[in-house]
């Protein structure tokens, strides 16, 4: 657990039990004492969040508003210790106190999905690897009102509100302009790419969203901003994100060409893709490494390097263009 200071904000560092490490959450003193994002729940992530609390004066019952970047189970997971207002997008609701209804379409979504990506029905099995983080979220909470592009944070009126779909259909980050500060959640982080997450749509029978493309368009509206300062869901601080995220775009354009070279031998389902891509842990880390195959096709269909044809059995094959 660490605590660092900046200006009126208090960041306070909680640990995971997932491979991207420990999840920051920051309390911003305004009109309203505010925490942005709610760990995970875990019994370390509880205690560590409590003793941050602590060293910086305060209790979880001092805490007026909970103010989400994301419906991630890192992000919300102690929501249900505070009986406050919780903001955040819209499709977060879904995943606060785990709307069943919504739950059963994502099932619905996920499988549907795997027919279209070619998995044999042997495979399947996998679609419950989907389902292990969401037992780490919230349980009771849900959203008191939902925030959008534009608006400013509820008793925070420096903060202005940009919707960053990409990582998480539900992903907010919050600048301040006076000052160039970006809260930005998992939008970008330091030292690793965030990863454009396969999530359903909000509504029942919609399409997946294509979150590589989201992800890069969503970068590209937070690189015209006059940002000095980053803080981050994981990691530490970034104080120049234009260079880094450029060297990430040329990075992801590369990783397209080995996708498309793939496909210009022969022609291949999504999942017979991700196989190649990443064959040592496809099974174990199914929606990270189906997700990643897909925003690579979704690339390179965007950019015409490729053609999709459905066979009978409803699966989608890639063809070098």
């Amino acid at each position: 657990m660490a605590i660092e200071m900046y200006k009126d904000i208090i960041k306070i560092t909680v640990p995971t039990p997932f491979p991207i490490g420990d999840v920051n959450t920051y309390i911003v003193k305004g009109d309203r004492l505010t925490l942005i994002d709610a760990g995970i729940r875990t019994e370390e992530a509880d205690a560590a969040l409590k003793a941050g609390l602590k060293n910086a004066g305060y209790e979880a019952s001092d805490i007026e508003q909970v103010v989400l970047t994301h419906h991630h189970p890192d992000h919300i997971g102690l929501l249900d210790q505070f009986n406050v207002h919780i903001y955040g997008h819209e499709y977060a609701k879904n995943w606060l106190s785990y709307n069943e209804p919504f739950m059963q379409w994502r099932k619905v979504f996920f499988l549907a999905l795997f027919k279209e990506f070619g998995i044999p029905a042997d495979k399947y099995k996998m679609a419950a690897n989907l389902e292990k983080a969401l037992s780490f979220g919230s349980q009771r909470s849900r959203l008191s009102g939902f925030l959008k592009e534009g608006d400013t944070v509820p008793g925070l009126p420096d903060f202005r509100v940009f919707e960053t779909p990409g990582h998480a259909q539900s992903h907010l980050v919050f600048y301040r302009e006076k000052d160039g500060l970006l809260l930005a959640g998992d939008h970008i982080l330091k030292t690793v790419s965030s990863n454009p997450l396969i999530e359903p749509p909000m509504e029942v029978g919609g399409e997946r969203s294509k979150s590589l493309l989201q992800y890069h368009h969503s970068l590209k509206k937070i690189m015209d901003l006059d940002i000095s300062h980053v803080m981050t869901g994981h990691g530490n601080d970034l104080s120049s994100i234009k260079p880094l995220l450029q060297r990430r775009f040329e990075r992801q354009h590369e990783r397209a060409m080995l996708v498309l070279s793939m496909l210009q031998s022969r022609p291949m389902t999504m999942f017979e893709l991700c196989i190649q891509l990443f064959p040592e842990v496809y099974e174990k880390q199914t929606g990270l490494t189906l997700s990643e195959t897909a925003g690579q096709v979704d690339y390179l269909l965007q950019q015409g390097s490729i053609r999709a044809d459905r066979a009978e059995d409803g699966a989608i094959y890639y063809y070098g263009a």
